[in-house]
Parts: C-alpha cells; structure tokens; sequence
C-alpha cells in the first residue's frame, strides 16, 4: 500500500485514472453521434449539411476505437504494476502520453468536423504517404505515426516495468496482445494501388484487432478480475486463460478468410474461412465457462457486486454478439446474401458492446473505487445506480441487435433474393425498414440513458469520498 492513497498496492497506478475517465468521455461522444446517425437513417436531412452521415459514421466509429483504446491503455497502467509487483516503470512517461494521445485524438475529431475530408488530407500531408480514405483507418497520416509514438512509448513502459518485475501468465498474455495491437496497426500505412490488395491487408488491422490479439487483452483482464472478486487460486485461472487464447488465435488468425470471400482473393479461403470462422464462438464459450466456473469456485464474496455483474455478462453477451451472431452470417453460402447487409450491422454492436466495451467497463468498474480512494468498493447506493446502468446498456443493445436483424431478413429477401432484381433499388429497401429503424433509435435512446446512470453511480462515489475528507478533517 501507498501513503498517498492506501487503497491502492503501488502509488503508480494511479496513472490509470486519467485514462478511464477520458475513456468515458469519448464513449458519451460516441453514443450521441451514434444517435444522429440513427435519426438520419430515418430523418435523412437531420444536422445535413453541418454533419453529413459519412462525417457522423466517421466521428462514431472513430471515437468508439480510440476511446477502447484508452481503456486498455489504463487497465494496462493498473493491472501491469499489481502483477509484476513493481511500480510502473515511469509514470511521468505514461501522463505525458496521455496527453499526447488526448491532444491529437480531439483534433483529429475536430478535423473530421470542421474541414472537408479531401481538404483534411490536403492540410496533414496525406499526398506524401496516402493512407486515408478506408473504413474506420479514416485518421490523417500524421495522427496514425502519432499513434505509433504512443503505442512504442506505451510498449517501452509497460515493457520495463514487466522485465524489471514479477511475470504471471496474465501479464504476459496482456504483453503479447500490446505489442500484437501495435504491429498490426503498422498495416495501416500500406495503401496499395490494387482494391483487392488494399483489402487483404485492410482486414490485417480491423479483423486481426479485434478477433485475434484485442482477444488477449480481454482475456488477461477478465482473468485479472476474477481472481481478485472471486479468490480462486491463480493455477486455475491461468490453465482456464491458456485455452481461451489458444482457440482464440487458432480460430481467429485463419478465421481472416471470412473477409476474403468476394474481394478477389484465391477460392481457397471460401474453405478456410468458413470452417475456422465457425469455431470462432468456441473460445467466447470457453469464457462463459470460465466466468461461472470461477465464481461457483470463489472463496470470497467480494463487496463490489457491480463488477461481478459486469464481469460475467461481458462474458455472455460477448459469446452471444461475437460468437452467435458472427455464426450466423459467416459462412460463404449464406454470407453470399447477407454481407454488408443490417445482419451485419447486428453483428458488429453486439460484439462490440459484448467483448470489448463491457470489458473496459468491468475494469474501470473494478479499480474506479480504489483509484477514487473509496475502497474495495463504492456504496450501495452508487451499486445500485451501476447496475440499472449495466440492465438498461444490455438490454437496449441486444434489442438494437434483434431490430437490426430482423431489418437484415428484410432487406435480404427485399434486396438480395428479388423476384424481379431490378424491382427494389437500395433506397427502396431502406425505406421499408424504417420502422426497424425508429425502433432501433429508441433502444439508443434507452442506452444512453444507462450510461448516464453508469457515469452518476461515479459522481455519488465522489459524495462518499467528500463526506469521508470531511470526517477526516
């Protein structure tokens, strides 16, 4: 324990701090340019021409990817000190990052919204490396070689702190996800002339990321988290997290070919893909698994039952959205009809939401009361707000989920399996699934209502802390 805050074991952790609560920010941001996309869809001119719904996808998936980031980063900053048993390596390194991350982050938003996208390349150097112009890779070519100053400074960080410490299976595994995070995002600066070409390597960063080494990462922090709410011995935890990135590697590095369908790419991958992409729900089943074998084994009732909640849904809803749903449509005979359709879309949210955002929660969830100098664990009533945060984000994301499938049938038997191919135009598709659609931004609505309650249960934590101040003085 440290003088400066006795709740945490290493003063240095506290570096995390400023990385969740940034992280936070940039989700708020997300989910209300999540909501202006939704009432476009159906109120077509909406903010048009101040935000265009190509500026608001770009602004909403952008911030979504930088704001996970950042909450790696943290959990990385807290969870890294603990298992090596050391203080972080230079935590002035760390907040001087941030900042540097926070800075280029807002601007480049700020580029998204103010300029043209063409004058936003012409202003950043895009014509001496290009590299813009590609789904969700949208960042100037000078904020993507900031985020590599980032990430090595990050890596050399976190590296030194592991090499001068204690190394455990679950820092080691969240080591090997970092650095595979950072290399793969190297793929971002290779923009070849050929569309198929840009393709192949295009799904180096975005499928690499998020079915192969960001699996790592949630994996190593799930673990993590378990062990402290639950006491189950560390042995076990470990063997559970060896088999979960063993098939998640396997499964997710050759399940790549389920991108490489129809872009060109040899007929091989129709095979490949589709047989490793449908034993890609086998390491999110493990997970479940994992979780509840965990908790059926725990010798401790920990006090922060919030994080026990979110703990165990990532786990489900992550097997439900990346597993189930990516099932679904993975396949090539049935993909053939249903890529880039809503079923897609259905897709990615949950996923998102299941594997990766809810993560991020349960660790900010699990070391917020610490960091805040609360405790092992906020009061009940900050408890109770959580969970109502936690109910109403699940649930309006897997009614999100349903609407959008349903609104992908629709749209493939409309669009895709036509009596008549030319009878249903794109647009004329669109337009029968408004409903889907209103419907699917009113479940919005609903989440950001739950994360409204997840972000107050954080300012009644902040009332205990004051009232404790005081009683001290």
């Amino acid at each position: 324990m440290n003088a400066a805050n006795p709740h945490l074991k290493f003063a240095s952790q506290a570096v995390a701090k400023p990385y969740f609560v940034f992280a936070l920010i940039l989700f708020v941001g997300q989910i209300l340019f999540g909501l202006v996309m939704g009432l476009q869809y159906v109120v077509g001119d909406f903010l048009f021409p101040v935000i265009p719904f190509n500026v608001a996808r770009m602004v909403h998936t952008n911030l979504l990817i930088v704001w996970l980031l950042f909450g790696f980063m943290g959990a990385a900053y807290y969870l890294i000190p603990e298992e090596a048993d050391r203080e972080l390596h230079s935590p002035k390194l760390a907040l001087a990052l941030f900042w540097i991350f926070a800075v280029a982050g807002v601007l480049t938003i700020l580029g998204y919204l103010l300029l043209p996208y063409a004058g936003l390349a012409a202003l950043t150097g895009n014509d001496v490396l290009p590299t813009m112009g590609r789904e969700f890779l949208e960042q100037p070519t000078i904020t993507k070689a900031g985020i590599v100053v980032v990430a090595l400074g990050f890596l050399y960080n976190i590296g030194m702190t592991l090499l001068k410490g204690r190394k455990t299976a679950i820092s080691m595994v969240m080591m090997t996800g970092l650095i595979g995070l950072a290399v793969l995002f190297l793929f971002s600066f290779y923009n070849p002339e050929n569309l198929a070409r840009d393709k192949y390597y295009w799904w180096w960063v975005v499928h690499l990321w998020v079915e192969g080494v960001w699996e790592l990462i949630m994996g190593s922090m799930l673990a993590f988290v378990l062990i402290k709410i639950t006491g189950v011995d560390r042995e076990v935890v470990e063997k559970w997290l060896y088999v979960i990135i063993g098939m998640a590697l396997i499964t997710g590095i050759i399940g790549t070919g389920h991108h490489y369908f129809w872009i060109g790419a040899p007929g091989v991958w129709l095979w490949l893909g589709s047989i490793f992409s449908a034993l890609e729900p086998l390491p999110f089943f493990a997970m479940v698994l994992f979780a509840w074998n965990m908790m059926n084994r725990r010798r401790r009732q920990h006090p922060n039952r919030a994080a026990s909640y979110w703990a165990i849904g990532t786990t489900v809803t992550a097997f439900l959205g990346a597993g189930v749903w990516g099932f679904l449509h993975t396949l090539a005979p049935v993909n053939y009809y249903t890529h880039g359709t809503q079923i897609t879309a259905a897709h990615g949210h949950l996923a998102f939401y299941g594997a990766y955002v809810m993560i991020v929660l349960t660790m900010i969830s699990y070391a917020m009361p610490r960091l805040r100098g609360v405790g092992e664990a906020p009061p009940a009533c900050a408890q109770r707000m959580e969970l109502w945060g936690f109910w109403l984000m699940t649930i309006s994301m897997l009614a999100i989920t349903l609407l959008l499938t349903a609104a992908g049938v629709v749209q493939v038997w409309l669009q895709r399996m036509p009596a008549d191919p030319a009878a249903m135009s794109f647009m004329n598709t669109m337009e029968q699934l408004a409903l889907f659609f209103w419907l699917r931004l009113g479940a919005g609505v609903v989440f950001l209502a739950g994360l409204v309650c997840y972000l107050l249960s954080f300012r009644q934590r902040g009332s205990v802390v004051s009232q404790q101040a005081m009683a001290g003085a």
